[in-house]
C-alpha cells in the first residue's frame, strides 16, 4: 500500500459516495414503503463489482492496471453500496412494527444483489473468454 494507491481508492470512494447520495435523493418519492434507493444502489453496485471484477482480470481479454481495479472495486463500489444504510433501514422497519416490510427489504436486497453480482460476472465472463475469477487480490473481495 502506498500513498498513490490510497489516493486512487479515496477518489473512487468520493465518486461512489456522491452517486449514492444522488440516487438516494432521486428515489425518495418512491421509497415510502421500502427504501428503493438503497435497494437499487446495492443491486447496481453488486452488478458493477461482478462485471468489472471479471471483465478486467489481468489474465483476461480486457486487463486494466491494478490501480484501476482498486479505484472501481474498493473505492467506487465501497463508497457507492450501502450495506450499513440497508441494515439501519431494516432495523427501523422492524422497530416500527413493519416486520413484513423489514423481511421484504432484507430478502429483496440479499437475493437481488447476489443475482446482480452473478449476472455481472456471467456477462463479463462471456466477454472475457470464460473467466471464472472476479477478484485477483484479497483486498478486492473486501470491497
Amino acid at each position: 500500500m502506498d500513498f498513490g494507491t490510497c489516493l486512487v481508492v479515496m477518489a473512487g470512494g468520493a465518486i461512489g459516495t456522491l452517486a449514492r447520495y444522488v440516487i438516494s435523493v432521486l428515489a425518495l418519492p418512491v421509497s415510502r414503503d421500502l427504501p428503493w434507493g438503497t435497494i437499487l444502489i446495492n443491486v447496481s453496485g453488486s452488478f458493477i463489482i461482478g462485471f468489472f471484477g471479471t471483465l478486467t482480470l489481468a489474465a483476461g481479454k480486457y486487463p486494466v492496471p491494478e490501480s484501476m481495479r482498486l479505484f472501481v472495486m474498493v473505492g467506487l463500489c465501497g463508497g457507492y453500496t450501502t450495506f450499513s444504510a440497508f441494515s439501519l433501514q431494516t432495523l427501523e422497519l422492524m422497530r416500527g412494527g413493519a416486520m413484513g416490510r423489514a423481511l421484504a427489504n432484507a430478502g429483496l436486497s440479499v437475493v437481488l444483489c447476489i443475482l446482480a453480482v452473478a449476472a455481472g460476472h456471467a456477462l463479463a465472463a462471456k466477454l472475457n473468454g470464460g473467466a471464472v475469477a472476479i477478484a485477483q487480490l484479497a483486498i478486492e473481495e473486501d470491497a
